[in-house]
Parts: structure tokens; C-alpha cells; sequence
């Protein structure tokens, strides 16, 4: 057996007859080298997809491991130290707040400080954050207001480092993962130029966010599942296990960054289902064999996982005990167990009662508290009468007194249980109106009714009037505190109080719309339940018992983060995207600065990075046809293969189901698909360039060759040196003004720096 040789392509005339060195992984793979005529031979390459074993075998992987291990271990430490110098460059400048820093930073500060807040994104990456920042000596005192603070002496750089720290492997594992897909350490060394040199990827690696912190974990992932794969003649060996565990660890660190997450648990397995189907057409195997590696594989790549996950929220509700800004986010419920809040370890009367003070939430994740406040909805809007809407946090605003339809002020004693079917007044405590409703139309959703305040100190009509329903209960049933859903049926036109869920303008303080809706069809929207609950009179039971097991605080968890990732909306002078803008390099975003007085920092791909990209996938699929069409027609296209097919799905998974998405979206939610989109350029461009040997004879084709790397080196790097402004930080004139030094640089009219 010939010793195959994996070197440098440019390291040899012999193009024609140079062997390369074949990678044990064949799932999603594509085979293209040049080919030649050979009817009477069997086609030795397959499709993407294909999986047959390398002919070299065993023997023959580890002696072509073997002869690129010292050219790729310089390459590799070439790689890390330009992919760290470039990160870590003034990674403290400039020294203020960045774009969403104010919301990362300030999340790991609640960390720090143990405070109780609210994100759309599970814990893990702001976990991480917050830990950066404690051992790096930051107090967590720092407010994150808005983009533009200055630091001063805080300790910002050690959050920034670690991310930026991060954001420096992934260039590494980009290189790793492609050398161990097509043994080309060519192939590896493009895949890592192109993100070296990005100036996208160095801006997003720079700052506290979670986007550096997220694609590490992916790449981590795929590169242990490419591992793994090499160790399939090791099976249960320590290598073997070593990698199957550390893909799954990955997994779970992805998905506790970001629900993005989830692809890559896709491609993984994929990944997994294709490999046990080839082990169970291995006859070699016992089921016995079978059954070991799918439960490994489920122990590995389900159990695990998911044991790590759930983890990661275990620490995270120890960790942040403290009542916060999130809390009205969550169910009253879930807010006892939060020190600080006024439901922990309280006691209050378990009845409601007429009579009675209380605050009224709404079910819907995120609902808010009944609320109103002096102003009055504008004119236009309705009945210009005072604004009821619904508020996501504390306030003395929220207080309503419960009245009965006429009052008796003569009571005495204790008094009356509000029961299923009463008819109520509530009544504003702060500017004693009345819940009113009206046929009006809504301010927001047209088809609902108006809420409003209406009266004073206990005069109305009878639009003030509304029937208590408990929700599963019979008449005659208490309305439980806490535990109790309950709905407020308006008598006058049968509609429901209803919680809408979307933010009023700046008129109603950018708080949540009330309607009453006509649509009486049982929903979170038109549930409520009664929190605080002040009545003298009556007994107080403790609340501790109410307290929600972690499980059920797990599960609310989710459905809040869930409801609130479809709710996003962009801010105030923000560009938000489509995924269509995103391979082009069509728009970017604004980190630091709007004029040109302040030192601007813009989030825009090397465009010669980017656009090489966006050539190569379409080179891959052509590459792809054009090996199908001469693999059927008789040709035998050689034993190279590469792991495209892999890459292409890749890029697919992180790419296009944004399209899908009803959330806001931006231009930074492409980046993980840049990254499978680099390593499958350095493959293909590899193929591309040892396929000169087909029109070209030595040592013509070996010329070519060398032209075609040095002007992809050069291109990536000049237009690095035009572009790194971007990412590193300028100041002066903007790009469509006079004098500016990167008027030359806006090549297209969306580029706004």
C-alpha cells in the first residue's frame, strides 16, 4: 500500500499523480476531483451522502494522519496566534458602551448582584458573562443604561476578553474541522484565512455578547461529532468515548446560550441516525453491538444533554434569588420564592372578599397587572376618557378596591366572600374610577372593546359593572388568592376583560393594551388572578405553601421565553433585516457612534469575504452536478472525497429557517451560517484550484495553482487592511461626506458608516 501523502498542494508538480489522503467520514459527504474516462471501472466516489469505507482502511488513515501531523501543527499555531492577536486588539476600546452591551452587561451584573431578571435567551451565556466579570474584579455596579456610557474605571474588559477570548476558536476549529474532513491542509488554512480576516467576525467577537459565546459552542460541537467520526474503528475505546461525550456537552452549551441552538442538535443528529444505520448494515456487528452504540450514542447525545440543561437553570434560579426587574414577567407564584418580592414568605387573607384591596394579573406570560393612571387616551382614540392598561411591574398604580354591585357601608363584621357569579365594581384606589367598558373600539385591536376609568369616588353607570366567573368552578365557589383563575365578564355587553399583549404608543407610556373582547373563548389573555390581597378583616394564611416545585418554574420558564422571542420588536432607530440581506452583505449594524464626532463602530463582513462565500456555494452545487452527471455517465472520479455535504447542511440549518421567523430579525443572526458557509469555501475552492491539472499540463497547472492562492491571499488580506476600520474604530467625516477616508469604501448605498 502506497503511503498517502496530505502536504501542502503547492508542494508538488506531480498534481496527476498525487494521492490524497482519504477521511474516514463519508456521512454527508461529497466526492469531486478530476476525473478521467474509465468505462470498465468501478465509480469509486459517491454523492453527497455517500458511506462507504476507505479503502485504505485503518492502517492506511492513521499513516496519512500521520504525514500531515507536523505541517498542520505549525499551521495550526500560525492560526491561533493571527485569530487572537486580531480579537484581542484594543479590545477595550472604545471605552464605553456598545450596542447590546447594555443589555448583556447588564444581565451579568444581576448575576453578580443575584438579581432576578428576564430574557428571551436561557441563561447560560449571561451566566458566563456575569462569572467573566466577578474574576476579573467587576462589582456589578455599572447601570448599562443606554449605548454611549462611559465605563470610567470599571472593570469592563474582562467580560469583553472573555468574549473576545471565545470568538479567537473559532478561526481554530474552523481549520480543525476542515482538515479533518479532507485531510487538505489547503483546504483548512482557506477555511481559516476567511474568518481571520473578517471583519464581521472580529466586531462580533469583540463586545459582551452572547453571539461569540454561541458559535463556540457550535463549532465545539461539530468539531467533536467530526472526532468522533474518525474514531469509528475505536469504538468504546477512550478517544471514542471522549469525543461522543464532549459533542454532547457542546450540545447542551448551545442550546443553554441560545434556542438557535437547536440546529446544530439537528445536524448532530442527523449525523447520528446516518451513522447507526450504517452500523446496522455491518454484519460484522451482533444487535447486542448494535444495541451498545445507540445506547452510548442516546446516553451521549439525549441524556446528557438534557441532564447539562436542566442544570444550567437549576444554577441559574439558586444563583438569582433576588426579587428584580423580571419579576412581573412571571406568575405570581413563581414570585413568592424571590426575596424582596412582596409575596415572599407573606401572608394574606386565601379568600377574596368584598371589601377587599388587591392587585389583578393577568395570565398571559407577560400580561402585566391591571393598572391605570390619570392620563386620558388622546383624542381620536376612543372615549377620551382615563387609560386602564395592563403594567409589567410593581406599582401603587395597580391597587383596585373590590365593591359589590350596590355597597352597604353599614357592614360590619367579617365581610362577604367574592364567589363565582357576583357582580363587582373595582374601583381605581389612586383616582377612585371605575373599570369601565364601552362599545367603543379598542386602541389597538379593532374588533375588542374600550377599557377605561369612568366615575369617581364610587358614582358610574352600569358599564361599571362586571360578573366574576371562576374558571373550572361552579356558582357559589370562592375565588381562591393566587390559585384561582378568574374571568371579568362586562355586564352591559357581555364581552371580557382581555389582556392584549401589545404595547400601546408612546400616548400609553409604551405600557400593554386592556380590551374587552367578545370572542369569550376560554385563553391566558382572559384570565386573571388575584396577587396582593389586603382585607383586614380576615384572616392571613402564609404563602409558602403556594411556592412552585422546579419543574413547574422550569416549565414557566420556557413558556415565557418562548412568547417573548416571538414578541420581539425593533427599537427606536434601529434597522432591523430580512435573511435575504444577509449573504450579500447588504446591510450592517451600528455598535458605537452616528456621527462624526464619536468613535464608530460598524458590524459589516469583509465584502470580499462574503462575496467569495456567496461564489463558492454555488461553485459546491455545480461541482455536486457536475460529479453526479460524470459519475452516471461512466467516469471514475478517484478515491478523494470531501465533507461539503456535511458544511452544505450545515449552513442550511442555521440559515433558512429564519425565513420562517415572525420575530424581529438582524444581520447578526447570520453569523453561525457564515461560519459553516467559510469551511465550505476552503473545500471547495481547494477542489477547485487541484482541478487545474484538467485543462493544464505541468507545470502550467501547478503555476495556476499557486496565482489562484496568492490572489485569494492577497484579496482577503488587502481588502482587510481597506476594511478593518470597521471593526477596530474610526472617527471623522461618515462615508457620504466630504473628506471622509472610507468614501471610496461605501460600494453599496446600504452600508451606513
Amino acid at each position: 500500500m502506497a503511503k498517502a501523502e496530505c502536504t501542502p498542494k503547492w508542494n508538488t508538480l506531480a498534481l496527476r499523480n498525487r494521492k490524497t489522503c482519504p477521511t474516514p467520514e463519508k456521512s454527508f459527504q461529497t466526492t469531486f476531483t478530476p476525473v478521467s474516462k474509465d468505462k470498465n471501472s468501478q465509480t469509486a466516489g459517491h454523492l453527497a451522502g455517500g458511506d462507504t469505507q476507505s479503502s485504505n482502511g485503518p492502517s492506511g488513515q492513521f499513516l496519512a494522519r500521520e504525514s500531515i501531523e507536523s505541517p498542520s501543527k505549525v499551521l495550526l499555531m500560525l492560526v491561533a496566534g493571527l485569530s487572537f492577536s486580531t480579537r484581542l486588539y484594543m479590545i477595550t476600546e472604545p471605552p464605553h458602551v456598545c450596542w447590546d452591551e447594555t443589555h448583556f452587561g447588564k444581565m451579568g451584573s444581576y448575576y453578580i448582584n443575584r438579581t432576578f431578571f428576564f430574557d428571551v435567551h436561557p441563561p447560560l451565556g449571561k451566566m458566563l458573562i456575569g462569572l467573566a466579570g466577578y474574576m476579573s474584579g467587576y462589582d456589578g455596579t455599572f447601570p448599562f443604561i443606554k449605548p454611549g456610557d462611559k465605563y470610567e474605571n470599571q472593570n469592563y474588559w474582562g467580560m469583553r476578553g472573555f468574549c473576545a477570548t471565545l470568538g479567537s476558536f473559532l478561526p481554530i476549529f474552523a481549520y480543525l474541522i476542515v482538515l479533518e474532513l479532507s485531510n487538505s491542509c489547503t483546504a483548512a488554512i482557506i477555511a481559516a484565512t476567511l474568518l481571520i480576516f473578517d471583519t464581521g467576525c472580529i466586531t462580533i467577537s469583540q463586545y459582551i455578547l452572547l453571539d461569540p459565546i454561541l458559535m463556540f459552542f457550535i463549532m465545539a460541537a461539530v468539531l467533536s461529532m467530526v472526532k468522533f467520526n474518525q474514531q469509528r474503528y475505536r469504538s468504546f475505546s477512550a478517544s471514542w468515548w471522549l469525543w461522543l461525550v464532549l459533542t454532547g456537552i457542546n450540545l447542551a452549551g448551545a442550546l443553554g446560550v441560545k434556542f438557535v441552538g437547536l440546529f446544530v442538535i439537528i445536524l448532530v443528529g442527523r449525523n447520528t441516525i446516518w451513522d447507526l444505520w450504517r452500523l446496522l448494515g455491518d454484519m460484522s456487528l451482533s444487535l447486542v453491538d448494535i444495541a451498545k452504540h445507540f445506547l452510548a450514542r442516546a446516553f451521549a447525545l439525549i441524556l446528557l444533554p438534557l441532564i447539562l440543561y436542566v442544570t444550567i437553570f437549576a444554577v441559574h434560579f439558586v444563583v438569582l434569588n433576588k426579587s428584580g426587574p423580571g419579576d412581573g414577567f412571571f406568575s405570581s407564584a413563581f414570585q413568592s420564592r424571590l426575596i424582596g418580592n412582596n409575596l415572599h414568605n407573606a401572608s394574606m387573607p386565601e379568600y377574596l372578599a368584598f371589601g377587599s384591596t388587591v392587585t389583578i394579573k393577568n395570565l398571559r406570560i407577560a400580561g402585566g397587572y391591571l393598572h391605570s393612571h390619570w392620563h386620558l387616551y388622546p383624542e381620536g382614540v376612543g372615549a377620551r376618557q382615563q387609560q386602564v392598561t395592563a403594567y409589567l411591574h410593581k406599582d401603587y398604580n395597580n391597587l383596585w378596591v373590590v365593591h359589590r354591585q350596590q355597597d352597604n357601608n353599614s357592614q360590619s363584621g367579617n365581610p362577604d366572600l367574592v364567589r363565582h357569579g357576583d357582580i363587582v365594581r373595582l374601583e381605581h384606589k389612586e383616582t377612585t374610577r371605575n373599570l369601565h367598558s364601552h362599545l367603543h373600539e379598542a386602541p389597538l385591536t379593532k374588533k375588542h372593546f374600550q377599557v377605561t376609568g369612568y366615575g369617581i369616588n364610587g358614582t358610574g353607570d352600569a358599564n361599571d359593572l362586571w360578573q366574576v366567573e371562576v374558571c373550572g368552578g361552579q356558582k357559589g365557589d370562592p375565588v381562591k388568592v393566587l390559585r384561582s383563575k378568574v374571568r371579568f365578564l362586562h355586564r352591559a355587553t357581555g364581552c371580557v376583560l382581555y389582556s392584549s399583549g401589545k404595547t400601546l404608543p408612546k400616548w400609553g407610556w409604551e405600557q400593554i393594551e386592556v380590551t374587552c373582547s367578545p370572542y369569550l373563548k376560554e385563553t391566558p389573555s382572559s384570565q386573571w388572578n388575584i396577587e396582593d390581597h389586603i382585607n383586614p378583616k380576615l384572616p392571613n394564611i402564609s404563602l409558602s405553601v403556594l411556592k412552585p416545585n422546579f419543574l413547574e418554574i422550569l416549565l414557566e420558564s420556557h413558556i415565557v421565553m418562548f412568547r417573548g422571542n416571538s414578541g420581539l420588536k425593533p427599537k427606536d432607530n434601529e434597522m432591523n433585516s430580512k435573511p435575504w440581506h444577509w449573504p450579500i452583505n447588504y446591510q450592517g449594524l451600528r455598535f458605537s457612534g452616528v456621527n462624526a464626532t464619536e468613535y464608530r463602530v460598524y458590524l459589516l463582513g469583509n465584502p470580499v469575504v462574503w462575496w467569495i462565500n456567496l461564489a463558492s456555494l454555488g461553485l459546491y452545487l455545480t461541482m455536486v452536478a457536475v460529479a453526479s452527471i460524470a459519475t452516471q455517465r461512466g467516469f471514475s472520479l478517484g478515491q478523494q472525497r470531501i465533507g461539503g455535504g456535511l458544511l452544505m447542511l450545515g449552513w442550511l440549518l442555521h440559515y433558512a429557517p429564519f425565513f420562517t421567523m415572525g420575530r424581529i430579525l438582524y444581520f447578526h443572526h447570520y453569523f453561525p451560517a457564515m461560519l459553516f458557509s467559510s469551511m465550505l469555501t476552503g473545500l471547495t475552492l481547494d477542489i477547485l484550484f487541484r482541478s487545474a491539472d484538467l485543462l493544464l499540463h505541468p507545470p502550467y497547472s501547478y503555476w495556476f495553482q499557486r496565482a489562484g492562492q496568492l490572489l485569494l491571499l492577497f484579496s482577503i488580506l488587502y481588502s482587510f487592511y481597506l476594511f478593518h476600520p470597521l471593526s477596530y474604530g474610526m472617527t471623522g467625516p461618515l462615508a457620504h461626506e466630504p473628506g471622509s477616508a472610507m468614501a471610496d469604501l461605501k460600494w453599496m448605498d446600504s452600508w451606513e458608516f
